[in-house]
């Protein structure tokens, strides 16, 4: 599935000639990469020793239509608030996250069953994502192009298509062995792949490196439509604290390019 989104991808950005003579869009292109943090039904919920023993990673490929500015003939666009105020994203991208239990529960002055069940519980969640994301400058994107060592705030919604992998498994023995699982995980694991819509909010800024090119720094916050990303989904009802679908933050890193 991944190959057959990145060849979906790369169509879209191969057609950017087409584009441009028809709608008078510019393209840019660009790579992100950055840690991840998961949040998932592993550890406690707000736990610090949690939240940063559960960090992986996350890399993408980008594609911008800018609205501002015409390639084909090295001229601005109209002038509307739109052109000057948006971007419209397009994204493929993956990210990956070893996951372990940590906090109170499997701290190393509790010795009981369950603790020692919980401290040899381990996860993978590996997610693909495509989808597009509208981001909104304040300030204008013709002066911040025209600029160089300008910087370029900008604040993004949208939406994606995540396919998951999850893999669950305990150091202890085959997850359906008697007394290898906490109760409450009894039941609750898949390693099945599956897919589900997501939701991705971010707040960053670009900065204007050359006539041609920008660095960008973005922190991202994606919800999941679905709880088993993780591999692990404990009945609600019965555990509260697992009620949560999976989420991320994830700290971007990223080069921009823009096409002529």
């Amino acid at each position: 599935m991944p190959k057959k989104l990145l060849l979906l991808l790369l169509t879209l950005i191969g057609s950017s000639s087409i584009t441009r003579a028809q709608f008078g869009f510019s393209h840019e292109v660009g790579a992100i990469a950055g840690p991840v943090m998961f949040m998932s039904d592993y550890g406690v919920r707000q736990d610090t020793e949690t939240n940063i023993g559960n960090i992986g990673y996350g890399i993408g490929l980008i594609h911008y239509l800018n609205f501002s500015y015409r390639a084909e003939c090295n001229c601005y666009t109209p002038e509307t608030y739109f052109n000057d105020h948006f971007k419209l994203r397009t994204e493929l991208s993956y990210n990956k996250t070893n996951l372990q239990h940590f906090g109170k529960w499997v701290d190393d002055k509790k010795q009981g069953p369950t603790a020692q069940q919980l401290r040899a519980m381990r996860g993978e969640a590996s997610v693909t994502d495509l989808g597009m994301q509208l981001e909104y400058y304040p300030l204008s994107i013709r002066e911040f192009t025209a600029t160089e060592g300008s910087f370029g705030p900008f604040v993004s919604l949208g939406a994606h298509y995540s396919f998951f992998r999850p893999e669950t498994y305990s150091k202890l023995g085959r997850l359906d062995q008697p007394g290898v699982l906490p109760t409450k995980y009894i039941g609750a694991t898949s390693n099945d792949s599956g897919s589900t819509w997501s939701v991705v909010a971010s707040v960053g800024t670009r900065y204007k490196l050359t006539e041609l090119s920008d660095l960008m720094v973005d922190v991202r916050w994606q919800y999941y439509f679905s709880n088993w990303v993780d591999g692990l989904n404990p009945d609600e009802h019965l555990f509260p604290e697992n009620k949560a679908n999976d989420w991320l933050v994830w700290l971007n890193f990223g080069y921009i390019y823009y096409l002529d």
